[in-house]
């Protein structure tokens, strides 16, 4: 019944919307004809302010009202839980992965055969549901990996050329680290184990080892029960590199109140763990940064490119009014479609799956086109599937912190136990 009520809901928004299927520059509704509203859950903290005066020019445009409301980083999941118990709930928020689409399908209109879903230039980021129903669609994707800062490396007596594994990667580092009092500048900006900073190795960084696995498994189309752990040693390659050779000492990094990104963008340091949403910001004081994989001792990584992928996917509000299902899908269209609109947002999120959305000036995002155009194999996203993903990191964070007070092989014990048996329990109490 649900699957068919999708269904009529999603042919009744197309047969209401044929300038929006039959152009790639469609309109957005007349002021005088506007009816319904948006409301949109946003993911992104870093993007708030052009969402904001997105959703005025939009207003100014149309008449609708759109209303943007920003989660705080990493409680996305609290606040949408929070917002649909309430009387006029989000009608635009994100399903970001398959744990996602498990808890959400129910609320998520099917946007197959819609508008948005024709402006598409690819299906690579969409999410279906367990039946079926196409419950979400990427709205921008990513990449990430480490920034460079090449002009401190050439200070430094080395080359970007230099990099094409981890064995070359952490003689680099630890060149720069032993002289980081005579070059002005150390390795890797600081490493912080806060809210704000940690799921750069929880979630990021962490996707290298379910990577690999996911590789040797044939590739996951479901969240895995168990992990081998295969891969943990490599995580740690990458890890103990990171901190040990940084702007701040490891025995600092749980409580924070360290600006990692300022001290890239200052010159403090030349390495900075972090994504191709950093661009804008960082291309203020390094025009020329670039990014480079997550080297970590995987034979053969020499092949290796970006971590690309997206968690920023599109949802409608399938218990939101008729009105509203249709006021906030013709704000899409027009998001992705209207030069001046997706010009900043692509300036704010990198890059758009769209046909008409503005080109992309992310240098990071060239970079990952630059090693797939090399042959180099793209690392998706693996670190979608964690399950129970807030506990699972935050039990990640705790463990990570005791190995970072004494690096300990007891200690890492602990960190493994976290991250391989802590997954296969975090999926029990997900799955039941």
């Amino acid at each position: 019944m649900k699957k068919t009520l999708s269904f009529i809901l999603a042919a009744v928004l197309c047969m209401g919307m044929l300038s929006a299927c039959g152009s790639s520059n469609s309109e957005a509704a007349p002021a005088d004809t506007a009816t319904g509203s948006v409301y949109w859950l946003n993911f992104k903290p870093e993007s708030d302010e052009v969402l904001q005066d997105i959703a005025k020019m939009y207003t100014d445009e149309t008449g609708v009202p759109v209303k943007v409301v920003t989660a705080a980083s990493g409680t996305y999941s609290q606040t949408l839980n929070s917002e649909m118990d309430k009387s006029a709930p989000p009608t635009l928020f994100v399903i970001g992965n398959q744990a996602g689409a498990k808890d959400w399908a129910d609320y998520a209109l099917d946007l197959a055969g819609t508008p948005i879903e024709a402006e598409l230039n690819t299906d690579a980021y969409n999410i279906y549901s367990e039946d079926g129903k196409l419950v979400s669609i990427g709205y921008c994707y990513e990449s990430y990996g480490i920034i460079v800062n090449p002009d401190l490396l050439e200070k430094a007596g080395h080359s970007l050329d230099e990099i094409t594994n981890f064995e070359t990667l952490k003689a680099v580092v630890e060149d720069i680290h032993s002289r980081a009092g005579e070059l002005g500048f150390d390795a890797f900006s600081s490493c912080d184990m806060d809210s704000s900073s940690s799921w750069r190795f929880t979630g990021h960084m962490a996707n290298l080892e379910y990577f690999y696995e996911e590789r040797d498994d044939g590739g996951w189309t479901e969240c895995p029960a168990e992990l081998k752990g295969t891969y943990m040693e490599n995580f740690k390659n990458l890890y103990d590199l990171c901190i040990n050779n940084s702007t701040v000492a490891p025995t600092e990094l749980a409580t924070g109140g360290h600006d990692s990104e300022a001290e890239f963008k200052e010159g403090k340091a030349a390495f900075f763990v972090n994504g191709s949403w950093e661009f804008p910001a960082v291309s203020e004081t390094v025009p020329n940064a670039t990014m480079i994989p997550y080297y970590c001792g995987v034979e053969g990584e020499e092949k290796a490119g970006l971590n690309c992928g997206t968690e920023n996917c599109w949802a409608i509000n399938s218990k939101a009014s008729e009105a509203d299902q249709k006021a906030t899908m013709d704000f899409m269209v027009w998001c992705v479609t209207d030069p001046e609109a997706s010009r900043m947002l692509v300036d704010s999120f990198g890059v758009m799956p769209y046909k008409s959305a503005a080109e992309s000036t992310n240098g990071f995002l060239a970079a990952a086109n630059e090693y797939s155009n090399n042959g180099c194999y793209v690392m998706d996203w693996a670190t979608n599937y964690q399950p129970n993903v807030d506990d699972y990191r935050a039990a990640l964070v705790a463990a990570l912190n005791q190995y970072n007070a004494d690096q300990s092989d007891a200690n890492w014990a602990t960190v493994e136990t976290a991250f391989v048996q802590g997954w296969g329990a975090q999926y029990k109490l997900a799955n039941g």
